[in-house]
């Protein structure tokens, strides 16, 4: 389980990419809130942002030509088998945005990633 840092989305290889999007849906899903301890940060914010995260990944799968089930643009969607946030709840936790989505994104963890996927036998093109 992990969350690539958000400047490697657009660069990342059709298996990372789609496991990223399986590893969101379980994280909006009845994974919320189930420690892991590279994702555990996810769980001190609001799942707004797990959202917004999901939706840098839904965007580059769409630029891909992937189809996705349009229900998990829906913030308050939350898999078939899971209960959607009530509108209300996931309005009041809103949290702005920004860049990077989290604070961990920074440059360390940049470069863990870079390492991780170098591990994989991915040696990503930034040209």
């Amino acid at each position: 389980m992990r969350l690539w840092h958000e400047d490697l989305i657009t660069y990342l290889p059709r298996q990372q990419l789609l496991g990223q999007h399986r590893e969101c849906c379980a994280l909006r899903g009845n994974g919320w809130g189930k420690k892991h301890s590279t994702v555990n940060y996810v769980f001190n914010y609001s799942p707004y942002l797990l959202y917004n995260y999901h939706m840098k990944i839904i965007t580059e799968m769409k630029n891909r030509g992937y189809q996705i089930d349009r229900l998990w643009e829906h913030p308050a969607y939350r898999g078939k088998s899971c209960s959607p946030y009530d509108e209300t709840e996931i309005k009041e936790q809103h949290q702005t945005a920004s860049s990077p989505i989290y604070c961990e994104h920074n440059q360390k963890y940049l470069q863990e990633c870079i390492e991780n996927l170098k591990e994989k036998g991915i040696e990503l093109d930034f040209s």
